[in-house]
């Protein structure tokens, strides 16, 4: 928590320290007439802070970072110029002066700036990303042209006395625009790899954010139906259980709504929603299905995926052979040491699996769920033997 909240605090302290501090230096030293050393501490505190908060900007430190590699790119010429110790250069008749060489060179440098520039950040993509190559290779030579000729009448201008020859020039001129256009270009694709591959790793998370959302939504309409028709039986006979069917039923409803809308709940959350749906199964199937439901060692600080559990147990309920004699769903579940095991069994019959097939998200759904939510953190073993299908669950809790 400390280490978020230290850039703000630097940002208030520098912010405060240019809108209050600074300027109450200079206020102090003009009233109090100190002098100029005191009047020219407090204009200097007040320059020094605002340069400091200008350097905090991520654009000017990029801009500054830039203008330094130009500005050493092209000093290297004079710094590794030979040096003559003890010789005076002569002025020979008819030739320029340094500073003259210097302001073209200047110019030079200044087009092949834009050059650089020009080509990334306009031509490439408006035109090379768009697979527009003849308009692309057109408007890059027409820029070539253009700054070589402006180059040509600031040669004029300041260098009258000299001889054009416009063949040294254009060869001066155009291998170091070959390669600052080839910079420039590789500079361009890499940054727009970048921007695809960042805009294909957002455009997948949410998609997977999407589908998660979208499996955790499924609600088995089925079970919702016949918990509604049991409901109606139980309020034409009076019975006393509907109203505690009704507070199940909404807290059930309230959990897949509100609660299930997070990212993670605490376990127990969790538990008390399976607690409510199996009281309802309960309810619908009375005698026909025997239900054990056995919960262990639980701490309650794990947090979990909400809706990951109930697919098993619903598709428990879903799938039992009702129709025979003694079935039963044997529900066992328990958490500790950061893991946690549920395991789930039921009897089924060959005309179990014929039913409710739309209902449900289906095991297929949470197998998905869970390679996405705790890829090598679970395993899952399902196993169908002598009428009997079994599911065990382990996940490694956070």
């Amino acid at each position: 928590m400390a280490d978020l909240c230290a850039p703000n605090l630097k940002r208030q302290t520098l912010y405060l320290q240019t809108r209050f501090v600074a300027p109450f230096l200079f206020f102090v030293a003009k009233r109090e007439c100190c002098g100029p050393p005191v009047l020219l501490s407090g204009w200097f505190m007040i320059s020094f802070t605002r340069f400091i908060r200008i350097l905090s900007s991520r654009r000017w430190l990029a801009i500054i970072l830039q203008a330094a590699v130009w500005a050493f790119i092209f000093s290297l010429p004079f710094l590794l110029r030979t040096s003559h110790d003890g010789e005076s250069p002569r002025k020979e008749p008819g030739r320029p002066d340094q500073w003259q060489f210097v302001l073209q060179y200047a110019a030079n440098c200044a087009s092949w700036i834009a050059l650089f520039y020009l080509n990334g950040w306009l031509l490439i993509p408006r035109l090379l990303n768009r697979r527009q190559y003849g308009r692309y290779a057109f408007w890059l030579l027409t820029l070539v042209l253009f700054l070589f000729a402006f180059n040509s009448v600031v040669f004029k201008m300041i260098m009258p006395s000299v001889p054009y020859r416009i063949g040294m020039s254009l060869v001066f001129f155009l291998f170091p625009s070959i390669f600052f256009i080839a910079v420039s270009t590789a500079i361009s694709f890499f940054l727009e790899k970048l921007r695809t591959d960042r805009l294909s790793k957002e455009r997948e998370n949410e998609n997977l954010k999407t589908e998660l959302l979208f499996l955790r939504s499924q609600v088995s309409p089925h079970f919702l139906f016949n918990v509604l028709n049991n409901m109606v039986a139980l309020a034409r006979k009076g019975s006393d259980q509907l109203e505690p069917s009704l507070i199940k039923l909404s807290s059930l409803l309230r959990y897949m709504l509100y609660e299930a809308a997070e990212e993670k709940v605490p376990l127990n959350k969790e538990l008390e929603y399976l607690q409510s749906y199996i009281d309802l199964q309960m309810q619908r199937f009375r005698k026909a299905l025997q239900v054990n439901y056995t919960v262990g060692n639980i701490d309650d600080h794990y947090l979990l995926e909400p809706m990951l559990l109930i697919p098993f147990v619903e598709n428990a309920f879903k799938h039992s052979a009702t129709g025979v004699p003694g079935a039963s769903v044997d529900i066992s579940l328990r958490a500790e040491k950061s893991m946690l095991h549920l395991e789930v069994r039921n009897q089924f019959s060959p005309q179990s699996g014929e039913k409710d097939k739309s209902s449900g998200i289906g095991l297929q759904n949470v197998r998905r769920r869970l390679s996405l939510l705790y890829p090598d953190e679970h395993a899952l073993l399902i196993t169908d033997d002598k009428g009997w299908f079994t599911v065990s669950l382990t996940i490694k809790l956070h």
